[in-house]
C-alpha cells in the first residue's frame, strides 16, 4: 500500500507539473513538431512548416480562422460555453452534434495530444486547455495555433501554408486568400486553399462576411 501510494503521488504529480513546465516553455520556445506532424510524416505526407513571429502572419489571418473556428477566442477562457450550449440545443432538435472546440482547446490538443474523438483525449484537451489558458496570453496561443496547425497534406502553419498555395509570405496574404486558408481548417486532406472547390470558395465567402461583422470581438488579434 505504501508503494502504490508513491506511485499515485508521483503520478499526479507528474500529471500537474510536466503539463504546466511544457506549456512554459512553449510560451517562449517555438515547439519542434507535434504528434499529428509525426503521425501524418509516417503516412507519408511529409512535414513542411517554417515558424514565424506572430507579426509575421497578416491580420486578416489572424481574423479569419477567430472567424471561421472560435468567434469568442478574446473573451473567452479556453472554452465557448455559449457555443456548447448552441451545439447541445440543434442535438436535442434532431440535428448532428457539432463540435464546440476552441482555438485554445485545438493548441492544446496540437501540442501535446494525438487525433481522434475518444472520451480520454477531449478529457485530457480540456484539462490542457486550462493550462493553456492559465498560462499563456491570448497573443501566444493564435502563434501556436497558426504555427503548427495543417493547411494541407504535410503542410503546417501560416508560413508553409501562403508559400505552398499562394506563392508568398505569411505577411503578404490578402483577405480573400486568408479566408481561403480558414476555409480548409475542418478538413486538410480534402480541401485546398490553392485550388477551392465551388464550397470552399463559399466557405471563404461566408469566413470574410463573419470578418466584417465581428469587429472590436477580433480586438486581441491585431
Amino acid at each position: 500500500m505504501r508503494r502504490l501510494r508513491k506511485l499515485l503521488i508521483w503520478l499526479l504529480l507528474a500529471l500537474v507539473a510536466l503539463p504546466a513546465a511544457m506549456t512554459l516553455l512553449y510560451r517562449v520556445v517555438p515547439p519542434p513538431g507535434t504528434p499529428l506532424m509525426a503521425i501524418r510524416a509516417l503516412e507519408g505526407h511529409g512535414w513542411q512548416r517554417d515558424w514565424v513571429p506572430l507579426e509575421q502572419i497578416a491580420v486578416p489571418l489572424r481574423e479569419a480562422v477567430v472567424a471561421a473556428e472560435d468567434n469568442r477566442f478574446c473573451s473567452h477562457w479556453g472554452f465557448d460555453l455559449t457555443a456548447l450550449e448552441e451545439a447541445v440545443a440543434e442535438w436535442r432538435d434532431g440535428g448532428r452534434l457539432r463540435g464546440a472546440s476552441t482555438i485554445s482547446m485545438q493548441t492544446a490538443k496540437n501540442l501535446f495530444l494525438w487525433p481522434g474523438r475518444d472520451w480520454l483525449r477531449k478529457g485530457l484537451e480540456a484539462y490542457l486547455t486550462l493550462w493553456v489558458e492559465a498560462l499563456l496570453p491570448k497573443r501566444r496561443i493564435l502563434e501556436l495555433y497558426l504555427n503548427n496547425v495543417e493547411f494541407g497534406p504535410g503542410i503546417y502553419g501560416a508560413e508553409a501554408a501562403a508559400r505552398a498555395h499562394f506563392g508568398r509570405s505569411a505577411a503578404e496574404l490578402t483577405s480573400r486568400q486568408a479566408a481561403l486558408l480558414a476555409a480548409v481548417l475542418p478538413n486538410p486532406l480534402e480541401r485546398s486553399a490553392g485550388r477551392p472547390s465551388d464550397f470552399v470558395s463559399r466557405q471563404a465567402g461566408r469566413i470574410q462576411t463573419r470578418m466584417r461583422q465581428l469587429g472590436p470581438l477580433l480586438a486581441c488579434v491585431r
